[in-house]
Order: structure tokens, then sequence, then C-alpha cells
């Protein structure tokens, strides 16, 4: 039961991600912004740990996979998102690409894990993916006429390569730790190799206004440490596969938040969209 309420608060709280980059990215540079958002992560997940006493891991090597998981799935993924966006890449393409996440969790969930894929959740991954083309393609339609550089694509590849690899990698070495001094290692890391990237390649300072400021500590407080902590717990409970299957619904509902705070058009293709992709998770996570 705490999985089946865990998973529609995650896929809220991750849909929203586009939103707060809409409304920070025009005040600071894509990596600078992460840098601040890191910043802030680990002063208060920080003191959580520190107010109520939470246990660090004692052994330096499973310090060491938390880092690299965290490396994965927040330094690589957020950067090459927000630069794919920044560079001018449509976000209804940015979220096609990462979209591909659960099928490629699919093809390494065997070797890697030894989880067996079964035909039913071949068969939900497929749907699911034809839901999010559909989601994508006609609900952000305007945007994806828009010119942008094939250069682009890379971050948002290479954004996808990371959550895939950051999952699989925390499922089989990291799977449970606590999520107040594990967040706080996992951003550190994604500190410290975000830093240097942004002093090096961006020399504009932030603009701190009172959108930035929004933008910033709704996905700190939302994202950062509400769905980053329920996606740890989901990837602790349940397979890779059931996991990332639950991407292929946020494109839906960053959708439907589109329509609701920017009057983005939804038409009849995108609701069938949403259909296909509700009906293809829930074939990907029966059991």
């Amino acid at each position: 039961m705490l999985e089946r309420f865990l998973a529609p608060v995650f896929v809220l709280l991750w849909s929203t991600g586009f939103v707060g980059a809409k409304y920070g990215l025009p005040y600071a540079d894509a990596l600078h912004f992460l840098c601040a958002r890191y910043t802030l992560v680990i002063v208060l997940m920080g003191l959580a740990a520190l107010i109520f006493r939470a246990p660090w891991p004692q052994d330096g090597r499973r310090v060491a996979h938390i880092a690299v998981a965290g490396v994965l799935m927040q330094a690589t993924y957020l950067g090459g998102v927000f630069v794919a966006i920044q560079l001018g890449l449509p976000a209804a393409l940015t979220a096609l690409i990462v979209g591909l996440q659960p099928i490629l969790t699919a093809l390494s969930a065997g070797c890697l894990l030894g989880e067996v894929v079964s035909r039913r959740q071949w068969q939900g991954l497929a749907l699911g993916f034809v839901g999010v083309v559909l989601v994508v393609t006609n609900s952000r339609a305007p945007g994806l006429g828009n010119p942008w550089a094939w250069s682009a694509l890379w971050p948002a590849v290479i954004a996808l390569l990371g959550i895939t690899l950051g999952t699989l990698y925390q499922k089989r070495f990291c799977p449970s730790f606590d999520l107040r001094s594990g967040a706080v290692i996992q951003f550190a890391a994604s500190l410290v190799v975000t830093l240097p990237l942004a002093l090096h390649f961006e020399p504009k300072p932030i603009e701190w206004s009172g959108s930035f400021v929004f933008a910033l500590l709704w996905l700190v407080v939302m994202l950062s440490v509400g769905a980053v902590s329920v996606l740890n717990l989901l990837i602790r409970r349940g397979s890779a596969v059931k996991v990332t299957s639950l991407f292929y619904l946020t494109p839906a509902v960053t959708a439907l938040c589109a329509w609701a705070l920017f009057d983005e058009r939804l038409g009849a293709l995108a609701l069938l969209g949403m259909a296909l992709a509700s009906l293809g998770v829930w074939l990907a996570r029966a059991r």
C-alpha cells in the first residue's frame, strides 16, 4: 500500500521539474542554477540529519557507491536536461528523449540485476512509449517547430544515460540508505562535479529575482528533497523496470500542469496518449 501511495506522489512531484526550469532558467545559466540547488539541498538535509541524528554509512566503499549513484542521477541527468533546454532543444523533445529510459532500463536490467522482464511488461513499455510520443507531440507542438542545434541533442542523451545507469547502479550497489545523510552525500558529490564546470563555462552570474528564488525553492523542496526521496524509497522496494516505468507518466502530467499554468493546449491525441501511457505503466508494473 505504501508503494501504491508513493508512486503517484512521485509522478506528480517529478512532473513539475520542467515548470521550475521554465521559471528559473531565464535568470541563471543551467549549471549555476544547479549548483545553487545542490547547495541548498545539502544545507537542508544536513540540518535534518544533524537534528534527527541520522545514521551515516561507516564503510568508505558504501559512501563511494552512494556518491556515484548521486552523480549519475543528479549531476548527469539534471545537468544534461538543463543544458539541453538552455541550448535551445524544445522541452517536449527533451522529455521524449528522456522518455526512452524505461525501455533502456528493461534492456539492461536482465544483465546487470538479473531481473526477468515478462512479455506483458515489454508490451506495457512499448505501449507507454507510444503514449509519451502522442502526449509530447500533440500538447507542445509549437515548441517542436522552433530551430535548435543538433549539438543540443547530446546533453539530453547524456541525461538519459545518467538517470538509467544511476537507477540500475543504486538498485544493485546501494539500494538502502538513510535518505537524509544519503542526500547530503549524493548532492555534495554532484556539487563537486558540477561547480568546476559552471565556473569554467558559465561566466554569467545569477540574477536573484523573485521568480528565480521561487523556482529554486520549488525545485529544492519538491524535487530534490521530495521527489528524490520518494524515488529512493521506490528503488529500495521495487524492481528497476517497475520504478522506471513511472517516468512514462511524467510527460502527461507535465502537459496538464502546462495547460493549467500556461494555458498550453491539449489536443485529442494528447489525451489519447495519456490513456495509453497509463495503460502501459499498469502493464509494466503488474505482478
